[in-house]
């Protein structure tokens, strides 16, 4: 892999700066959150690495930062595909609890209802970082600053727009990363006082979804200029029920991830839509792992909270963009 050693090196070495003391006694560590103390492995041999749903290129794209820092370490490493369902996380959890694995780094389908999955494991001596939305009781969570994005990338779309005009909100599950992106965008709504929000509906974060609400609510609602897709794969959902209904000319579309089917679309001749808020999740699971790295150290992090800072990309700026 291309630049494995110093990917995660360069991951470490900046968490470091938000490290705090060495707290071990002895031979003992514990982990740093939570309602007690837990002992943690003194070295990270197998990590485990639970996305929400591997269609998603989000998702897969962890996988390649996951192989970046067992590589790095020496560990092994097993990837488990939720498919947005709870009770697989909870299955998964307590089966890396019985392989004794050292390392789970978990995108929570539900961030309350995996807390005593986290608990269990936790309480087993495996140490737990959740990335890309909180989890409830884990040791830390790598993330993008949802809002940022949120903000980004709708700042970005109503200074298309001429700064007024009515626009839709493909939204997603109720995760806390997609309450964030939401937020940040209505943030930025109040700067521009003629931008008024006349559908919002739903998506289940892929495309399929995000083309059916995006033709129901264009259907019900047809005088729009713009439309907000809180992930690229809703997104681009928006996109093909905009070229449907035959207003590609007249709506313009952005997502957030700056995916790899993003730039491919933004670089795409006639397509509305015009922009992404990026994320990083190879990097977030990298630097997942050198955190819990910092824990097995006896020098976790001052914040619990990491957040990785999103900018956005445009037909403009794609060729400059490195991807993921």
């Amino acid at each position: 892999m291309k630049n494995t050693k110093k990917a995660f090196a360069g991951s470490l070495l900046a968490l470091s700066m938000l490290a705090l003391g060495a707290c071990t006694s002895g031979d003992v560590q514990t982990s740093v959150s939570g309602s007690g103390a837990a002992v943690v492995p003194d070295k990270i041999e197998s990590i485990a690495l639970m996305v929400q749903d591997m269609s998603n290129p989000f998702f897969s794209a962890m996988t390649t930062g996951a192989e970046d820092a067992a590589e790095e370490l020496g560990a092994t490493i097993n990837v488990q595909d939720a498919q947005l369902d709870l009770a697989n996380q909870n299955t998964q959890i307590d089966a890396f609890i019985q392989q004794g694995v050292d390392l789970i780094v978990i995108s929570a389908v539900d961030e309350d209802g995996i807390a005593p999955a986290i608990e269990r494991a936790r309480a087993a001596g495996t140490i737990v970082v959740a990335v890309d939305t909180p989890a409830v009781g884990a040791d830390a969570v790598v993330m993008t600053d949802a809002v940022e994005a949120g903000e980004v990338a709708c700042r970005y779309l109503f200074e298309q727009m001429g700064g007024e005009g009515n626009i839709l909100i493909v939204d997603g599950t109720p995760i806390q990363t997609i309450i964030d992106r939401i937020t940040g965008c209505e943030n930025v709504m109040e700067e521009f006082p003629g931008i008024e929000v006349v559908g919002h509906q739903a998506s289940k974060n892929d495309r399929a979804t995000g083309l059916t609400v995006t033709t129901d609510m264009l259907t019900a609602t047809p005088d729009v200029q713009g439309i907000f897709g809180m992930n690229d794969p809703s997104a681009l959902g928006a996109v093909l029920a905009v070229e449907q209904a035959g207003r590609a000319d007249d709506i313009i579309v952005v997502g957030i991830d700056g995916s790899p089917e993003a730039v491919e679309e933004l670089k795409r001749d006639g397509s509305p839509f015009v922009a992404s808020a990026t994320q990083n999740p190879a990097e977030m699971v990298r630097q997942a792992v050198a955190v819990a790295q910092q824990i097995v150290e006896g020098n976790p992090p001052a914040e619990k909270t990491i957040l990785i800072p999103s900018v956005i990309v445009t037909r403009d700026s794609v060729d400059e963009y490195a991807g993921w």
